[in-house]
Parts: structure tokens; sequence; C-alpha cells
């Protein structure tokens, strides 16, 4: 029983941890591609506080609900928005042996709970009674539907071939020829989750040049500072699925298991940050295009070969 609260305990402090550090490095990586000085400042030295300001700020914020909003669904929406995030992670393996509980369809668990992080931002728009975050909401729901279907499907064609829908089981089945046989369905998950967390280029749903900011933008203090969160913990969430689906999760020469699954999630998480600095954000019938027209039929090539190089082999 105490190794198993222990194990617990590890694993909630390193998945609370991690987004607070990736959303320094976020600060950090902007400020050097864009030139932007800001963040350099706060606390001296390389802006080492940068991440306490932020805090400080939004909880000296006022908590403002609008009068017309739907007070309840309002109030909960951030919640809803985070915590599938902080569920997802007690199935997620951060080295063998390590893991919060080892479901059987721990592969189906967490693309189920992960979808429900999504509807945060669907009733926030809803309950805002805000024409703007009605919108950005809709968007929301519009994004979650088109990229959840290559999403589940570059995922299944890695169950079928380690032959589990266990997380620790599908990294233990992993060999490194799987890098190039599951390339394709790297890139399809990798950008699906992408679009999912409306990060940039996928960020339509907030797309603050036309919308303000979606959902949240009634949003202030540390309700903002929620929604803030459970973007970096899904980025953290999904730049561990994409370790422990494609990269071999903890395998890896000389170094320790758990080192080497931190060393490619954050190697994936500053691609994610590096995306955002690149590339401009896509329209919408952009968007919509490269979901269908590209990446599922993508996937479905995918999950053939899969199933061809298993019937062979």
């Amino acid at each position: 029983m105490l190794e198993v609260l222990l194990t617990f305990a590890v694993i909630l402090v390193v998945f609370l941890v991690l987004p607070l550090i990736i959303g320094q490095v976020e600060h950090k990586t902007m400020a050097h591609m864009q030139s932007r000085l800001g963040p350099m400042y706060a606390g001296g030295f390389h802006g080492w506080a940068q991440l306490i300001a932020d805090g400080v700020k939004f909880a000296q914020k006022e908590d403002i609900i609008p009068a017309a909003a739907d007070r309840r669904i309002f109030m909960i929406a951030p919640g809803v928005a985070l915590v599938p995030y902080l569920v997802v992670m007690i199935a997620i393996p951060l080295d063998d042996g390590l893991v919060g509980v080892d479901l059987d369809l721990g592969l189906f668990f967490v693309l189920a709970v992960m979808g429900v992080g999504v509807l945060g931002s669907i009733i926030a728009g809803w309950a805002s009674a805000n024409k703007y975050s009605l919108l950005g909401g809709m968007r929301s729901a519009a994004q979650l539907m088109s990229y959840e279907l290559p999403l589940v499907l570059a995922a299944s064609s890695v169950a079928m071939a380690a032959g589990t829908l266990s997380l620790p089981g599908i990294v233990e089945a992993w060999q490194w020829w799987w890098l190039p046989w599951q390339a394709i369905g790297a890139v399809v998950f990798f950008m699906a989750g992408l679009a999912e967390l409306r990060r940039p280029p996928f960020d339509m749903p907030i797309a603050e040049s036309e919308i303000i900011m979606g959902p949240m933008t009634e949003y202030t203090g540390m309700r903002f500072a929620l929604f803030m969160l459970s973007e970096y913990v899904g980025i953290v969430v999904l730049s561990f699925l994409t370790t422990v689906l494609f990269l071999g999760g903890w395998h890896g020469p000389l170094l320790p298991g758990w080192l080497w699954t931190l060393a490619k999630v954050f190697l994936l998480a500053f691609v994610v940050i590096w995306l955002r600095v690149t590339f401009p954000r896509l329209r919408e019938d952009q968007l919509q295009k490269l979901a269908w027209a590209v990446l599922v039929p993508l996937a479905l090539v995918q999950l053939a070969l899969t199933g061809v190089v298993k019937v062979v082999i």
C-alpha cells in the first residue's frame, strides 16, 4: 500500500510541475525567437521569476462574472477543462513499473477522457452570454469532431502493432524499427493532438484578431489562469502520449528510463512551442480540409500498412 501511495505521489508531482516548467520555457523560447525582451526582466537573471510574476498577476485580478451568464456553468468550466488532463496522467507510464494504474484498456481510457477536456471550452463559450465566446465554443466543437477521428485512427495503428491497449504494454512491445514504420501515424497523432489543444497554428477557436479570446473572453483572474494551466497540462499529456506510443517511452541507452521519457517529452514540448512561434494561424476552411482531406486518409494508410506488416511478419 505504501509503495502504491509513493508511486502516485511521484507521478502527481512530476505531472504538476512539468506544465509550469514548460510554461516558463515557452516564455523564454518566444522571447528569444521574436526578440521580446519583456520575459527577460522579471527577477533579474534571465527573467527567472516571470512565472511567479504571472501567478501573482492572475491572483490579483478581480473575479468578474457577466450579469447574463449562467453562473454555475460559467464557474465550473475551467475545472472541466483542467481535471480530465489530470485524470489521464494516472494511466501514463513514466518508467518501467512507474505508473499510477496499468489499465488493460489504458489507451481507450486516455483518449476518451482527453475528449472531455475540450468540453470545458464549449460550455464556457455557451455560459458566457457573449456572442464572441459562443462562436469560439462552436469552433472548438467543430475542431474536436474533425480531429478526434485521425487521432484515434493513428493511436489504433500502434495498438494493433503492439497487440495491446495497455500503455506500459505498448512501450514494452516497442522496437526501434517502429520509428519509420509508424512515422505517418506519429505525425498524424501529434498534429491532431495540437488541434484538439487549440494550439497554433490550430488556434481558430481563440483567434485574438477575430473573436478576442474565444470561449475565454469573459474570464478573468484565477479562472482564466486555470484555462491557461489546462493548455500547458494538455501539452504535457500530448507529449507523453506521443512518447509512449511512437518514441518508445523509457527505452534508451545508458540513462535511466524515466530520464529518457522526460527528455523525449521536453523535445516534443519544444516542437509545440516552436510551431506556435513559426507558423501563422490556419483559416477555418484550411483547418477542416487538413483534417478530412489529409490527416484522415494518412491515418487510414498507416492503419492498412500496419495490418499488412502484421500479417506478413
